[in-house]
């Protein structure tokens, strides 16, 4: 007797009954096991072939066992994919024609741009927007979400991630945020773990182009300075490297610096941990604009010169890319377009939830004169 079927034998005089049709047998046993929590909703069921084996019948048994379980809204078979069980169905509610839009900041860098499109497109399609900032403050995140899901007065959420790139705390929130099929987007970046479309820019493969630049210019001696609690620094880091390998070159640990958004405010005062990884260097690939920046400004302060001693690159090309003393060459994050097009999307899945709402920018660079040819 098969472990499936002497399972089954345990749960009670239905069950125990060797007589009932043997589609029962599996339909009992899937309901057993999402009253368990064994299986959850969005989770693949074995295929057709390991049910057969499992309970000793024949797949066109498992197959009217499954037609079964499809009528009662507990399993949904998808062409080509598999067979899953059935997210709950959630009772409609009245549309709000109300959006939120949470960021990490509101007032400066890309963010002014980036929240002015998501406003205009909300506007055409008529939705009023309630923006709320975190200050990537875990606890802020927290409670600009659990407010949100509260008042329930909302038809979606654009959510620029908070500290992405490390554990999250708020992920029960999400969650939830998924439980109501809310729709939502995540923008600049994501959570790897959190099944939320995001539109972003390709943020390894601008890490690999800013090393390519590099590279290209004749530079081989090339520092790093990434965000560690972000996932984009990560991403971008893995890019860096990759564009090293590629071209012969090991990774220098002791030319890499990892930073969190706190160090990016204060890094004057970090000044001689920068300069130490920049020794020997001639060229410096950055997080972004804000870092590369800075990085300007540490050099000339101790006589280095931009781009004649040290070359940087920076990556969003923003306002400060041209503000800066040395305008810096900087690979594009178009903030534009990004805000339009979560808006647009967001529009799209709140009218169709199964409309793929995700995408990433392509990568390109824009020149000026922070880069030098070796």
């Amino acid at each position: 007797m098969n472990t499936a079927y002497k399972f089954l034998k345990k749960k009670g005089a239905e069950t125990m009954d060797e007589n009932i049709p043997k589609y029962l047998l599996i339909v009992n046993w899937v309901k057993e096991q999402l009253e368990k929590n064994n299986l959850k909703p969005g989770d693949k069921l074995n295929s057709e072939n390991e049910l057969s084996s499992m309970f000793g019948v024949s797949r066109q048994t498992v197959r009217h066992a499954v037609s079964m379980l499809e009528q009662e809204k507990i399993l949904d078979r998808r062409r080509g994919s598999g067979t899953y069980i059935c997210e709950p169905e959630v009772r409609k509610k009245s549309k709000t024609m109300n959006v939120a839009v949470v960021t990490t900041y509101i007032d400066d860098y890309i963010f002014p741009t980036i929240i002015k499109e998501i406003e205009r497109a909300m506007s055409k399609a008529g939705y009023t927007v309630q923006i709320a900032f975190t200050h990537n403050h875990i606890e802020r995140e927290s409670a600009v979400l659990q407010n949100i899901l509260d008042r329930d007065m909302v038809d979606g959420i654009i959510i620029e991630p908070t500290k992405s790139g490390i554990p999250k705390p708020n992920l029960e929130l999400y969650e939830e945020i998924r439980r109501r099929h809310l729709p939502a987007i995540f923008i600049n970046s994501y959570y790897p773990k959190i099944r939320i479309p995001h539109v972003s820019l390709d943020d390894q493969a601008a890490g690999y182009e800013a090393a390519r630049y590099l590279l290209e210019a004749g530079h081989e001696k090339i520092a790093g300075i990434f965000k560690s609690d972000d996932i984009q620094g990560h991403l971008r880091y893995s890019g860096y490297t990759k564009g090293l390998l590629e071209a012969g070159l090991k990774i220098h640990d002791e030319n890499v610096l990892w930073i969190d958004t706190e160090d990016i405010r204060n890094m004057e005062a970090d000044r001689n941990r920068i300069l130490r990884r920049l020794e020997g260097c001639t060229a410096c690939l950055c997080y972004n604009d804000e870092v590369a920046f800075e990085v300007v400004k540490i050099c000339q302060k101790e006589g280095i010169r931009v781009p004649e001693d040290m070359s940087v690159i920076g990556i969003d090309n923003s306002d400060l890319a041209t503000h800066c003393e040395v305008p810096l060459t900087s690979i594009e994050l178009p903030a534009q377009d990004l805000g339009r097009l979560a808006a647009e999307n967001l529009i799209k899945l709140m009218e169709d939830s199964s409309f793929d709402a995700g995408f990433e920018f392509v990568p390109k660079i824009v020149e000026r004169n922070s880069v030098k040819k070796v």
